[in-house]
């Protein structure tokens, strides 16, 4: 079988050790006789999975015992929505870093009053804005640390007058984070922790209740958090296969340890970029993200971006076509994505030069 090297933006390549897990439970689940899919989410055995993936997010993130550690439903597109109604009071601020910043905004906006503290969007969100004011009387500012459409990553955990709340999709578990800089993180699990369907919330249980708008049941977080995520049924399969990944993170020694590899990945493929006379980077350097290396053709190669494509695919490259909103290449190295690969792109891309250099 041909080798391939999965860039996919998410949902993304994942450990080979949550997946030799999980197709043994799809087998037989604790000794159950039965498939993962098909037990039961009330037995012991089932309850034991969301014990385990709730301790190994409080162990790997040192979350503090003030928060809870949610398995929800509907994507992070759907927390958009869950933000604003359980936490949106009087006012809201939002930085606007990218396409799913802007999605999140315009939620809040439907809900009510949210304004847009600062934003990048006059230069193709290339870079994360600097020196803006948070005002003091918001009900909370809003981030998206991780720009998985532009490259851009925020990887520091800020100073926050007011409850900052973080949509971490793309980042998440891929370094150290202080939760109790956050009053919420959220994010889909598709990237770094999981398969998609399950969306994982972190969230200081003392800034829930505090809205006066009557809240769907569905809808409160406080819901949630009192039935452990068990309200109704979870997303079985993709918690198992979450709580698996989150054993390998542990095994290779945390997050310590994560984000040493991952920054390692990145320098090796941005390094890449910036030698070749054939490509250039997007994202402003100080702001590059570790996890989306986004680059088009340099100028006076662009005719070439549909040949490199091809070139890049027959040497294996899989999901580095750039997203449709902007084009180019995107490689995405998530957590699971190995050296191995981000050296293979490296090679191929210097192979691609030396056929074109003018």
């Amino acid at each position: 079988m041909k080798k391939v090297y999965n860039f996919n933006a998410g949902p993304c390549v994942l450990p080979k050790q949550a997946i030799d897990a999980a197709i043994a439970a799809l087998q037989d689940f604790k000794g159950t006789g039965m498939p993962v899919i098909s037990v039961s989410h009330r037995s012991k055995e089932w309850e034991a999975v969301m014990d385990e993936c709730r301790a190994l997010w409080k162990e790997l993130l040192n979350i503090p015992d003030n928060y809870e550690v949610l398995f929800l439903g509907g994507g992070a597109s759907l927390q958009f929505l869950y933000v604003a109604m359980n936490l949106l009071e009087n006012k809201a601020g939002y930085l606007d870093t990218g396409s799913w910043a802007k999605k999140a905004f315009k939620e809040a906006k439907g809900i009510g009053n949210a304004v847009c503290i600062a934003s990048s969007a006059e230069k193709t969100y290339s870079y994360i804005p600097k020196g803006y004011e948070i005002p003091t009387d918001l009900d909370y500012f809003h981030i998206t640390t991780n720009n998985t459409i532009y490259g851009t990553e925020i990887r520091y955990d800020m100073d926050c007058p007011v409850n900052l709340v973080a949509d971490m999709s793309s980042d998440i578990m891929s370094r150290p984070v202080d939760v109790s800089k956050y009053a919420l993180i959220y994010g889909g699990a598709q990237k770094n922790v999981g398969p998609a369907g399950v969306t994982f919330v972190i969230v200081r249980k003392d800034i829930l209740g505090k809205v006066s708008r009557y809240l769907p049941t569905m809808i409160d977080y406080r819901t949630h958090v009192d039935k452990g995520s068990m309200f109704n049924t979870p997303p079985v399969f993709p918690i198992f296969v979450m709580t698996e990944t989150l054993k390998w993170v542990k095994g290779l020694g945390g997050l310590k340890v994560m984000e040493k590899m991952n920054v390692e990945k990145a320098k090796l493929l941005y390094d890449e970029v910036d030698r070749n006379s054939l490509f250039v980077g997007t994202a402003a350097k100080e702001d590059r993200s570790i996890m989306n290396v986004c680059f088009v053709m340099a100028e006076g190669y662009e005719s070439l971006q549909d040949e490199f494509m091809a070139f890049a695919k027959e040497r294996g490259m899989v999901g580095i076509k750039g997203h449709r909103s902007v084009g180019g290449f995107r490689a995405s190295i998530y957590n699971a994505c190995p050296k191995e690969a981000v050296q293979a792109l490296v090679d191929c891309m210097k192979e691609f030069e030396k056929i074109h250099k003018k």
